[in-house]
């Protein structure tokens, strides 16, 4: 990693504990986070191992976004959210599995559209990926720390790729598609990639 990273002349930190936390804290300050780890998912949507992580409190962020990502189209963004808050978040059918791979669409109830407007469509429904601690310790985690700094337990989750490319697999195609867009920060694994000056 490091090695593909001084290539593209990166800077860069290690973030050896909880690098949970800092995400959640990035995310809270309104940056976004493109996310990198273990192996690539398999099927129709990034489920936070090649994903890109935003609030979900500004509508306006879907124009930020496409912007960033160069989608000139209307895309609609969908939220992940802990599994834990899914009845009071949203009016879940049947079993909360099927809710787990962001495939399947259902009405918001008030708080969520309250809280995480900009993964609400206009006829107030979502298509969420609702993740649990056991299944997705990772995202959990970082869900757990942003609920803690903001009191709300849901992001958007998008696909981590620039328009009309594929979804990033590799650690060359993650800092390749990052030098392209206009994103503010990147994890592979627990390197922190940045543009900027970066304090914490």
């Amino acid at each position: 990693i490091t090695s593909k990273i001084n290539k593209y002349k990166f800077k860069y930190k290690y973030i050896k504990n909880n690098p949970e936390k800092i995400v959640a804290e990035l995310i809270s300050k309104k940056n976004v986070v493109a996310l990198v780890r273990s192996k690539m998912e398999f099927g129709p949507r990034a489920l936070c191992n090649r994903s890109i992580l935003a609030s979900a409190e500004d509508h306006l962020i879907n124009e930020t976004l496409n912007k960033k990502l160069g989608r000139s189209e209307f895309m609609p963004f969908a939220p992940v959210s802990m599994e834990n808050f899914s009845s009071k978040l949203y009016d879940i059918k049947g079993s909360q599995n099927k809710y787990s791979s962001m495939t399947i669409t259902t009405k918001c109830k008030k708080l969520m559209r309250n809280l995480s407007p900009a993964a609400v469509h206009l006829d107030s429904t979502a298509r969420p990926q609702l993740v649990n601690k056991k299944k997705h310790p990772f995202i959990f985690k970082i869900l757990q720390e942003y609920y803690k700094i903001t009191k709300i337990p849901s992001l958007i989750n998008t696909s981590y790729n620039m328009h009309e490319e594929p979804i990033v697999c590799t650690v060359e195609d993650a800092l390749r598609a990052f030098k392209s867009s206009k994103l503010d920060y990147l994890f592979i694994e627990n390197y922190l990639i940045f543009l900027h000056l970066f304090l914490l």
